[in-house]
């Protein structure tokens, strides 16, 4: 019997249930060094990003490097979750940490979602490596950056041919979404999008003016 390609069907799209979100070196040291992305545009992905996954309830592990002097995870992802305490590091891998690698497993999830500072290393780094644990690995890239342009590339280009699959945040909610029959979650992602989404965010609130419905407003979970 041929093997079945992870990568295809239905099952190859994520879902809530199985999927556990890591976000690694969103702070100050990082973002200096960034030149790949506009900064602001980052911290917006990730924000979305982090936005989405309490919305949908899933798993949120954080992780800094050294914080005493790369500085504090930026607060918009520490505001999310105000009861966490970044897993602080002083492994570049994170996955050579035991506590992250520990966090991951205690959640059962198996598709690892991971957006990270910078690309080709600090993300790179735990997503081939938690491959070979027998994780399905999808590296967010828009909520990630290096410090050139050539090594954000490069970083994905090694991940990609390792197996990681590369994505952008808003495939990830669409994925998590699948289906507006999902009704209870529609108003979370509508502000998400309406506040993070840029000019699709824009035509979404047009699109809700012109059926006359009500804007979204903000569940407490998708602050």
């Amino acid at each position: 019997m041929a093997s079945v390609n992870p990568y295809t069907g239905l099952d190859a799209l994520l879902t809530p249930d199985r999927s556990v979100l890591l976000l690694i070196d969103h702070q100050g040291a990082q973002f200096a060094g960034l030149q790949s992305h506009d900064g602001g545009q980052v911290v917006n992905s990730v924000t979305m990003l982090a936005k989405g996954a309490k919305l949908f309830g899933v798993p949120t592990i954080l992780s800094t490097v050294v914080e005493d002097r790369g500085g504090r995870i930026i607060r918009p992802l520490q505001d999310l979750f105000p009861e966490q305490k970044p897993i602080d590091r002083t492994t570049i891998n994170a996955w050579e940490d035991p506590r992250v690698v520990e966090a991951v497993a205690a959640t059962g999830r198996k598709d690892l979602i991971i957006a990270g500072l910078w690309t080709d290393i600090c993300l790179a780094f735990p997503a081939v490596h938690a491959l070979a644990d027998g994780y399905r690995v999808i590296a967010v890239t828009d909520a990630s950056g290096a410090t050139s342009p050539e090594a954000h590339e490069r970083g994905v280009q090694r991940m990609v041919q390792a197996g990681v699959i590369p994505v952008t945040t808003g495939t990830v909610l669409g994925e998590w979404q699948r289906d507006w029959a999902r009704e209870e979650t529609v108003p979370g992602i509508a502000e998400i999008f309406m506040s993070h989404g840029g000019s699709f965010g824009a035509a979404l609130a047009w699109e809700f003016q012109l059926l006359g419905a009500p804007a979204a407003a903000p569940s407490p979970d998708a602050r």
